[in-house]
């Protein structure tokens, strides 16, 4: 997203080799002249307002495979590529990359490492980090750099993939990267289970506890809940992939562990299931003129939702994966941001304001953090960028 007060036409720069992309940036600096960096612009508008950019340089045509060690479980693709592109290489083989980002079919893997943008998967597989094992990139001198390797044993160098991961594109310019794949669950089954939210945390305090082993665990709120047609209260959603003996019985004893505390379950499976993860992978983005990333203790997760439907009169949707404490709701009034923020802190987290219009975003702190890594952090860019030509403004 950049500042609407800018009058002159953004202009847009795609290259389709990284040698070129490398001459673009090394022109920038040399002129000292600002860029907004992209991929398919599927998040252009998530973070902060970049300011004083002259052009857009997109990366989405570096989209080719560079390297599949099938054996390996390891995986190069340069970064413009789209991550619907890659999930059907890797299925070829019977492998994915367990991310599920909010734009599936159109988001590029450089703007996922960007903005760590993964979901419910990441109970089971971690994060975008954790995936990572190498990276190739433009410097904002018009270098290019690499950091990591291709390998899952690597620990050579500092691991500067973690601090590119939610970066935003303000440290360089991705053009390479190697996953950590995994083989497909070739069996899954999906519990359902609704209620009202005290009974919900007890469940999730004794899953948490359990010796159950689900892929995801998600809990919804009622207006989500609604949407992704499961019912009219809060619920947890408990996914399992293993032999299907396994699901059967960890299904199972899961439901008759939220029977003995009043609530109500069942099992989803098939086209069914399916669609319902495709829901909560994408449903908290777009129809609301507000989408945050939230942040709390896990034991804190079903709490949140409940004061989110309490706040909002059960209107807002709102997603939180239990084992991290990270998610995302939907807010349709800016004012409901100071209260849930000040919860989110109380709880060992954090609120952050992704989307909205630019004129909400120029009257609030959008990041909303203030802890003492603020210092390191504008560090770390003056390092990298001294000049501040890489999504000025977008982290700071």
């Amino acid at each position: 997203m950049s500042d609407s007060t800018n009058d002159i036409p953004l202009q847009i720069a795609v290259p389709t080799i990284a040698s070129e992309l490398s001459e673009l940036v090394t022109i920038a600096h040399q002129d000292r002249t600002p860029l907004e960096v992209a991929g398919n612009s599927s998040k252009l508008d998530w973070g902060g307002i970049v300011t004083g950019a002259r052009s857009i340089v997109s990366t989405q045509k570096l989209d080719r495979l560079i390297a599949h060690a099938v054996g390996d479980l390891t995986i190069t693709v340069e970064a413009g590529m789209k991550f619907a592109k890659l999930q059907e290489i890797l299925a070829t083989a019977g492998q994915f990359l367990p991310l599920d980002p909010a734009y599936p079919d159109c988001a590029t893997i450089g703007g996922i490492i960007a903005t760590a943008d993964t979901g419910s998967l990441r109970h089971r597989y971690g994060g975008v980090r954790d995936l990572l094992l190498g990276i190739t990139f433009v410097r904002a001198d018009g270098k290019i750099a690499k950091a990591g390797g291709r390998v899952v044993k690597n620990v050579a160098g500092y691991d500067m993939m973690k601090l590119f991961t939610g970066a935003y594109g303000t440290l360089g310019i991705l053009t390479e990267v190697t996953w950590r794949v995994y083989p497909l669950p070739t069996t899954e089954g999906t519990v359902i289970l609704t209620g009202a939210a005290e009974k919900l945390a007890n469940l999730a305090k004794i899953l948490l506890a359990s010796t159950l082993t689900p892929i995801c665990v998600d809990v919804v709120s009622t207006a989500f809940s609604q949407q992704l047609a499961i019912s009219n209260t809060p619920s947890l959603v408990v996914k399992f992939a293993t032999i299907s003996q396994s699901i059967a019985e960890q299904s199972a004893q899961l439901l008759e562990i939220a029977k003995g505390l009043g609530l109500k379950g069942g099992i989803w499976q098939g086209a069914q299931a399916t669609q319902l993860w495709h829901g909560i992978q994408t449903g908290i983005w777009g129809d609301k003129p507000i989408g945050c990333k939230v942040g709390v203790r896990a034991t804190a997760a079903v709490g949140t939702i409940d004061l989110l439907d309490r706040s909002t009169d059960n209107t807002a949707k709102g997603v939180i994966h239990l084992n991290s404490g990270i998610g995302a709701i939907a807010l349709d009034d800016s004012e409901q941001i100071v209260s849930l923020r000040t919860h989110c802190e109380s709880a060992g987290g954090f609120l952050s304001v992704l989307q909205a219009p630019i004129a909400t975003k120029q009257q609030l702190d959008v990041w909303g953090y203030r802890g003492n890594a603020v210092p390191l952090m504008r560090s770390i860019k003056q390092q990298f960028d001294p000049l501040n030509l890489l999504n000025p403004g977008r982290c700071f």
